[in-house]
């Protein structure tokens, strides 16, 4: 069992001893002892990262020019492990853009190959016991991840060539509706000067249908981040094992379309699955505040995209000035600020409190304008760990939330795949 990886019985003990919260006292102060044993014992994963191929310019890594999840950054952060997704963003749904998107999902897979082959500084895992073998090795390791069916165009066989590839965790959309689900962000469309309708396909489409099983005979991850609400449940209640949610926060908390209503909270949670919380400053900002919620308005009108909908960052990329569309980002980035772990924190608590920490993760979608103060990058992932126990989060709970979990349900969907 999963709860065998790591044997501390003893730590967890001198752990929920210090915080006293038993007998209702305050939790005394925890050392940085303490919080880094906690931290090093468990096995840390990221349920969600983007993938940077070395040498190609982007806005989204670090401030050295090197992906937020770099080897020597997972391990300064005590980072053991890593999904890394190969994703692509909007293209047209035709013969042409379905080949602009293979080939650039191939080209990111090829990144991962090659850092994860002989030479390089990870290793590709494909199954728990690698993972688990990898972490006793003291090993980075990089789990491959999937987003977006308008890569395998209308073609359902084509998840086996990923599959192949190593994919292990399956999500349908990214931005925009394809041929296989309703995205939760539908796309502006030049060709018609409007916005795609909210639904298209009432969720999934029967390609949509198909694919979910074929996970499910695979034996591979359904991940529902970024699925539109009625495809979301559709894909939850259709899959035969937990599914999970690589990058999600609370729609409650931050209501943007693209977080998870309590709807799909609860039945996530009564399916086994889990939901992994992003440090993403967007789906984290304090949505009830009006003075905020003009200000962004406003910084939207100036750059003339819609002020109403999926904001605040959503639509940026229908700003063809790259200049005007530039200092909108950095408009609605100042207005946010620099976010806080204690702003991600209050995610992962209302999911506890409402389904419990067995159904709670960590994806922090890195490497694609995620980030805040104290969580930037895979090299303070030790602050969320602080963050979490002094909340009077048990050593166990950090171990279930960093990893354990979704642990848990990629061993239920390898085990239901050998029942078949």
């Amino acid at each position: 069992m999963i709860e065998s990886i790591i044997a501390k019985t003893a730590l967890v003990m001198t752990v929920m001893l210090a915080f006293a919260g038993c007998n209702g006292l305050a939790p005394h102060p925890l050392s940085d002892e303490t919080i880094t044993s906690v931290h090093d014992r468990a096995l840390v994963l990221d349920a969600h990262t983007d993938i940077e191929i070395p040498g190609k310019e982007s806005r989204y890594v670090g401030a050295d020019g090197l992906s937020k999840v770099s080897p020597d950054k997972m391990l300064a952060g005590g980072v053991d492990a890593v999904v890394m997704t190969i994703a692509v963003g909007p293209m047209p749904r035709n013969e042409t853009g379905y080949k602009a998107a293979r080939e650039k999902a191939q080209n990111e897979l090829n990144a991962v190959l090659e850092m994860t082959g002989p030479n390089g500084d990870m290793v590709l895992v494909k199954s728990v016991d690698d993972l688990i073998e990898a972490h006793a090795k003291g090993k980075p390791a990089a789990l491959l991840g999937f987003q977006n069916a308008i890569i395998l165009g209308q073609n359902v066989d084509r998840i086996d060539d990923f599959y192949d590839a190593g994919v292990r965790v399956f999500a349908l959309t990214h931005m925009g509706h394809n041929a296989f689900a309703d995205s939760s962000r539908p796309l502006y469309v030049a060709e018609t000067g409007d916005h795609e309708p909210e639904a298209e396909h009432g969720g999934l489409s029967d390609f949509g249908i198909e694919a979910i099983l074929r996970f499910n005979q695979l034996g591979v991850v359904v991940d529902i981040s970024q699925l539109s609400k009625d495809a979301a449940l559709q894909a939850i209640k259709l899959s035969r094992t937990p599914v999970i949610a690589s990058h999600s926060n609370v729609r409650s908390l931050t209501n943007v379309s693209r977080n998870l209503s309590d709807e799909e909270i609860d039945l996530i949670g009564k399916q086994g699955g889990v939901i992994h919380v992003a440090p993403f400053r967007g789906y984290l900002f304090d949505s009830t505040n009006e003075n905020l919620d003009g200000d962004i308005r406003a910084a939207r009108r100036v750059a003339g995209i819609k002020e109403d909908s999926y904001y605040p960052f959503e639509l940026y990329w229908e700003i063809e000035d790259l200049e005007v569309q530039r200092a909108f980002l950095d408009t609605v980035s100042d207005l946010l600020g620099p976010g806080s772990v204690d702003a991600m924190l209050n995610h992962i608590d209302y999911i506890v409190k409402r389904i419990g920490v067995d159904h709670v993760g960590i994806g922090t979608d890195f490497n694609h304008g995620s980030g805040l103060k104290g969580f930037d990058d895979a090299s303070e992932a030790r602050n969320v760990t602080a963050a979490l126990m002094e909340r009077g989060y048990s050593a166990r709970d950090v171990e279930k939330i960093w990893g354990g979990n979704f642990l848990r349900v990629f061993r239920a969907v390898e085990d239901a795949r050998s029942q078949r």
